[in-house]
């Protein structure tokens, strides 16, 4: 089973992955979403959210915009983590990872390489 978490903020993907309010995290079993569960985070700091996030077993992270430095953090709990999605409500953006079809923004991308 996949867990996919989705940072909120004004009911839709955050433009910054610390600064959300809660978290939409969506369980997926055979491509399709079984659960939606909303979480808070209960850390301090930015840099601890990937931790939290593999406490709370998330397998994908759909981002916006995401503090290059925090990126290796993702892929040493081993979180998948799609940066540059465009801001929308989590359930367009849960049908579009299911169907494959979450697109990055390339200027996003080009910042985080900078």
């Amino acid at each position: 089973m996949k867990r996919v978490a989705i940072p909120i903020a004004e009911n839709k993907l955050s433009e910054y992955f610390g600064g959300c309010s809660y978290y939409e995290i969506f369980e997926i079993k055979d491509g399709k979403v079984k659960n939606k569960i909303t979480e808070m985070p209960t850390v301090s700091d930015v840099s601890e959210l990937p931790d939290w996030l593999k406490q709370k077993n998330i397998t994908d992270v759909i981002a916006y915009k995401v503090n290059k430095n925090i990126i290796s953090l993702f892929a040493s709990k081993k979180v998948n983590l799609f940066v540059g999605v465009p801001q929308n409500t989590s359930d367009v953006l849960i049908d579009e990872y299911l169907q494959g079809k979450l697109v990055s923004d390339e200027h996003i991308i080009s910042e985080l390489i900078k």
